[in-house]
């Protein structure tokens, strides 16, 4: 997205200069990672852009209630997330819901490790992750539902902590631990499955698969 942006955004209403000013040095910085998060949320460039630019517009007519000295990357993404939700909430989509208790804690991790080929190259999980291409990422990400995606594009990608999270999106912190836990696994799933399906990694085998044809050979002595 063009810095210009946020300049052409900042003169718009009537305001003070000076403050305009300030609220374009405020943004200028911000403003990759504002992108980042809208396009992750929204999954569509136009769409991040239009996003993107409300929250400017929202965080202008706002920016006299910020308070200098405070967490101003925080609240600008506050301003992202509510403008994302408004929008949500008026097209009357439907939240999505996935069943995250079928995958099992640090699934990428495990999978790796069972692989023995990859344990004689060095560290399992490093070589997968270093082999899943940034396409792939960004598609698991984009398949994570809302709930989830939101938590772990602002952790994992913005780097935020659990209490900026929490009131970036207005969730009790234990709530913003809950759905990092769940979105983490559910994206561990998908980019394991992406990295065997490019034919990246040989498949890992299934545990329960192993465990069957341990019992089916060691059932007695011959």
């Amino acid at each position: 997205m063009a810095r210009g942006a946020v300049v052409a955004l900042s003169v718009g209403p009537v305001g003070d200069a000076e403050a305009r000013e300030q609220f374009a040095a405020l943004v200028e910085d911000r403003l990759d990672g504002l992108y980042r998060t809208a396009l992750r949320l929204t999954r569509n460039r136009a769409a991040a852009e239009d996003l993107v630019q409300e929250a400017l517009l929202r965080g202008w007519r706002s920016f006299h209630t910020f308070q200098a000295g405070t967490n101003a990357r925080a609240w600008l993404f506050r301003i992202l997330m509510n403008a994302y939700i408004d929008t949500y909430r008026r097209r009357g989509r439907e939240p999505e819901v996935v069943d995250t208790e079928a995958v099992e804690d640090h699934y990428l991790y495990t999978r790796a490790r069972e692989s023995a080929d990859l344990a004689r190259q060095g560290n399992p999980e490093e070589i997968v992750l270093a082999q899943v291409m940034d396409a792939d990422v960004a598609a698991a990400l984009d398949a994570l539902p809302d709930r989830f995606r939101a938590p772990v594009v602002l952790a994992d990608l913005e780097g935020f902590s659990y209490k900026e999270i929490a009131e970036i999106l207005g969730i009790p912190i234990g709530t913003v631990m809950s759905r990092l836990f769940r979105g983490r696994r559910q994206l561990q799933q998908r980019l394991w499955e992406y990295a065997v399906r490019a034919g990246r990694r040989p498949r890992a085998p299934r545990r329960r698969d192993a465990r069957r044809r341990s019992g089916e050979g060691g059932g007695g002595q011959p």
